[in-house]
């Protein structure tokens, strides 16, 4: 296509704007009620899936290994551990760092733990991480099969059901916002419909002359960009904007807990690139759909 060409597409979609306003101001809001909710449903899921992955990359399992094993014997087995496909790490603790930790854990009341330095009654332990957390539970099974394995702990019953609640949230998030956008598509469709109808002479006239599907295609086609780009400008601000007092209301009152909400930057940038590319998708899309129909002369 001719630059020419082309910057003639772009004024005449920019004329139609101006000149069907109400259309367009129809369209927008359209576009901006359903990304308003779809950027909403976006932020709680991307936070929750943040929040999800490092609960996630905090399951371990701890393998109390025989008293009776020896450093050979311990050698062995962690070898073995390591050897799994679904490991990363295998770290050592001993029993002596195990009775410290015990000893920290419980602050000033720890001294009384003291007592067992001399007979030390706890086990030396490899701390196991999986590659990915979701192999947690068949790695333990696994491990727990193997010599000198005296306890594999990982919260089994915990785990399990960690993992099936992340999943039901992510996945009903994610249909939620894919119902949301298809919902919103359809309804810029029939907005942008409505205008087009209004132009059904123009267009008839056009091909009439000669003109190509793709030369009267091609206004329109900017003209449903404009439209899901200006309507993803104020969801973004809103967002943006309440996510910003959010992070300072919020983020003094969970500090220390495993709740953390995902830093402004880049997360603002993340949320710009995604709201836009799905308004202008989905202005693209709604035009396409409603300039189809009249270019059957």
């Amino acid at each position: 296509m001719k630059p020419r060409t082309l910057l003639r597409h772009f004024r005449e979609s920019l004329k139609s704007l101006a000149r069907n306003g109400w259309m367009t101001f129809a369209s927008v809001s359209a576009v901006t009620v359903t990304l308003l909710l779809v950027g909403v449903f976006l932020v709680l899921m991307m936070n929750l899936n943040s929040v999800a992955n490092e609960i996630e990359k905090d399951v371990e399992i701890r393998v109390h290994v025989e008293l009776t094993a020896t450093k050979e014997d311990q050698d062995v087995l962690r070898e073995q551990i390591q050897n799994l496909p679904e490991v990363e790490t295998v770290d050592f603790s001993s029993k002596e760092e195990e009775l410290k930790g015990l000893v920290d854990s419980f602050g000033d009341d720890g001294g009384a733990f003291e007592l067992f330095e001399q007979n030390n009654p706890l086990f030396d332990v490899f701390i196991v991480k999986t590659a990915n957390p979701q192999d947690t539970i068949a790695a333990a099974k696994k491990i727990d099969e193997l010599d000198f394995t005296h306890k594999v702990i990982y919260g089994a019953e915990t785990v399990e059901r960690l993992f099936k609640v992340f999943e039901i949230a992510r996945n009903v998030g994610l249909a939620l916002i894919l119902g949301l956008v298809f919902t919103a598509m359809f309804l810029i469709s029939n907005t942008i419909k409505i205008t087009i109808f209004a132009r059904r002479k123009e267009i008839e006239i056009m091909k009439l002359v000669g003109a190509t599907n793709g030369f009267i295609r091609w206004p329109f086609f900017l003209e449903g960009l404009w439209l899901g780009v200006l309507g993803s400008i104020v969801p973004i601000g809103i967002i943006l904007t309440s996510y910003y007092y959010l992070i300072d209301l919020v983020e003094p009152r969970i500090q220390g807990t495993f709740i953390q909400l995902l830093p402004f930057y880049p997360f603002a940038f993340q949320v710009i690139g995604i709201l836009v590319a799905i308004g202008a998708f989905i202005g693209v899309w709604g035009s396409m759909m409603s300039v189809r129909k009249f270019l059957r002369v």
